[in-house]
């Protein structure tokens, strides 16, 4: 049966992100919308935007094209804003899923959530960026979230990630709880995703357990950047959650 999707993306990401998996998608006759978040689009003005704003901004999306019985996907970073609009899209979803995402915690912004390594890199990259934003260094992007890449492919995504408000790193949302909204959370994981080390800080199980402790995980075979390099298993792990 088709289904609207709406995807949003990662930290550095933009909608384009999506395209191999939202030709998937669209193949098998579902909706997709793959959105440019505020802040995160070509030419955006960095630190205009706060999280709050593409809350906002996804629910305005949804509102506008009148869409229902959406799964609402969110990646990495992406938990967060889609955290934050949940709530007041409950009536209009399917479910929620989060992919290699952070759920969000009281108080706890992702600067609270990554090893104490990985926050001093983002702070010290949004203060020697003039502008107070961040973009991954190639070598973790490409040691840690895309191993599984080719070198071209990794060099071309790399040098396309836009810069990201380091903002968006520091706010916090206010957490969801699906079971109170009625509405069904899973989780996907790759089996190779290293962008989070495994253990305290892993992906799993720390943040499928905060969404309830049935919440389905639904891995596959890839890394956290399996949208280029390996978009058929991730597609399905998708249509699965």
């Amino acid at each position: 049966m088709p289904e609207t999707f709406v995807l949003a993306s990662g930290a550095c990401h933009s909608g384009w992100t999506w395209r191999l998996v939202a030709e998937r998608l669209r193949a098998e006759g579902h909706h997709v919308l793959a959105p440019d978040l505020p802040g995160l689009g070509d030419g955006d003005i960095p630190g205009r935007h706060g999280l709050a704003d593409i809350a906002d901004f996804l629910v305005d999306l949804v509102e506008r094209e009148d869409l229902r019985d959406i799964t609402l996907v969110g990646h990495s970073w992406g938990g967060y804003p889609l955290t934050a609009a949940a709530p007041r899209l409950a009536s209009r979803l399917r479910k929620l899923v989060y992919w290699s995402a952070f759920v969000p915690a009281e108080g706890a912004s992702l600067l609270d959530e990554v090893p104490p390594h990985y926050a001093e890199m983002f702070t010290q990259l949004a203060a020697a960026s003039g502008n107070d934003t961040i973009v991954f260094p190639y070598e973790v992007f490409c040691g840690a979230f895309m191993q599984d890449g080719d070198e071209s492919t990794q060099r071309l995504v790399h040098s396309l990630l836009v810069p990201q408000p380091l903002r968006f790193f520091t706010e916090t949302v206010t957490p969801v709880d699906p079971a109170a909204l009625g509405v069904p959370a899973s989780y996907v994981v790759g089996t190779e995703d290293l962008a989070l080390p495994p253990g305290e800080f892993g992906w799993a199980p720390r943040f499928p357990q905060r969404l309830g402790p049935d919440t389905p995980v639904i891995e596959y075979a890839g890394t956290h950047e399996a949208q280029f390099t390996r978009p058929d298993e991730l597609t399905a792990a998708l249509l699965k959650a």
